[in-house]
Parts: C-alpha cells; sequence; structure tokens
C-alpha cells in the first residue's frame, strides 16, 4: 500500500512537471474521431513502446482535430510510466531558449532539455521563425535523434515548413531528423472537434 502510495505521489509529481497546458487522457479521446488512424494504433502508440525505442511522432492535420489532446494524453501515459516529459509550444520553447541565451543560460537548457524522455513540442505552424530561432530549435530536435523522444504537432504539411524557417536547407535535415525511426500521423478531418464542438454550443 504505501509502496502505491509512493508511485502515485512520483507520477503526480512528474505530470506536474511536465508544464502541460491542462490535462487530458486517452479516456477522455473518441478515436473513432479520426479518420486516418485506427484505435489499435492509437492504443499502440498510449503504451509509450515509441519513447523506449527512441522513436518520434508527427501529427499533422487542419486545427481542431485533437493533435494536442492526444499529445498531452500521451505524455500524461508516458510520466505514468515514471517517464520524464516536458511540454512546449513551438514559441514557447523558442523564446525560453532565446533569453537562455541572452542570460548566458543556453547549455543549461540545452542539458535539461537532453535528459527528458519525451519532449512534446506543440502547435509548430503559428509562427515564423526567424533564422537564430531557426538553429535553436533544429540544435535541440537534432541532439535528440536516436536518443530521446519527441512529439511535434503542426498544420502544416512537410512541402509547407520552408514557410516556416528561413532557412531550408536546415527545414530539410530537421525533417530528416523528425521523420527517421518514427510515426507521421495523418490528423486531417472533414469534421474537426472544436468545430463541432463550438456549432454544438452555439446551437444550446
Amino acid at each position: 500500500m504505501e509502496l502505491d502510495s509512493r508511485m502515485e505521489s512520483s507520477q503526480k509529481r512528474k505530470i506536474k512537471s511536465s508544464n502541460f497546458p491542462y490535462i487530458k487522457t486517452m479516456d477522455e479521446l473518441d478515436c473513432s474521431r479520426f479518420e486516418h488512424l485506427s484505435e489499435a494504433f492509437i492504443y499502440e502508440l498510449a503504451s509509450c513502446d515509441f519513447v523506449s525505442k527512441r522513436q518520434n511522432v508527427v501529427m499533422i492535420g487542419n486545427p481542431g482535430t485533437g493533435k494536442t489532446h492526444l499529445s498531452i494524453a500521451l505524455g500524461v501515459k508516458a510520466c505514468m510510466q515514471g517517464m520524464n516529459v516536458k511540454f512546449y509550444t513551438a514559441a514557447n520553447l523558442s523564446n525560453e531558449l532565446i533569453e537562455a541565451q541572452e542570460y548566458k543560460e543556453l547549455m543549461k537548457i540545452e542539458k535539461q532539455l537532453s535528459k527528458i524522455d519525451l519532449l512534446v513540442i506543440d502547435e509548430l505552424s503559428y509562427l515564423t521563425f526567424n533564422r537564430h530561432q531557426s538553429e535553436l530549435l533544429f540544435k535541440v530536435i537534432a541532439d535528440r535523434a536516436e536518443r530521446r523522444s519527441v512529439i511535434v504537432s503542426t498544420n502544416l504539411k512537410f512541402s509547407d515548413w520552408v514557410t516556416m524557417f528561413e532557412n531550408t536547407t536546415m527545414v530539410t535535415a530537421l525533417i530528416d531528423r523528425l521523420t527517421f525511426k518514427s510515426h507521421v500521423l495523418n490528423m486531417n478531418s472533414d469534421h474537426p472537434y472544436r468545430a463541432e464542438q463550438s456549432n454544438q454550443g452555439s446551437n444550446n
């Protein structure tokens, strides 16, 4: 009983330190809404075996299709298994890296991130990154290649990533790093979660 209590306490600490904007679980996920993913595959991901195998997950889909929900739910699952997880939006991670460099703490942040078992980078599509930001983000992701796992969610297909980053050569290298040994999920939908929920709200 005491062991269970200690384990639960450790899991709660890991979830709290993960920086999730809110908590979402696999149980709350309506897998039937994913038009291009099977429920069996989603629950295979939820085993977090991909983290043990140092694989990445890239979620590509239009807004409101459950990318953030699934990212957080997988992150929570990883925490429950004793893994260290960190959640960032791409904008927040970029800002934190720039700020750390200004205060000469970049190496410290990079070292901390390198020890994270699963790094979740959400909303990689809402901003355009200058060359400097691009290089800092690229280094974080490149340093994890085949060592640690990343989940990235984006609204843009790979061919459109050049619109986000100034350095097109680096975009190719970034996609290569992310997609090697990874799961690329097509999460596009003609019936997004969020749009339907908004419609229901306006009808009530």
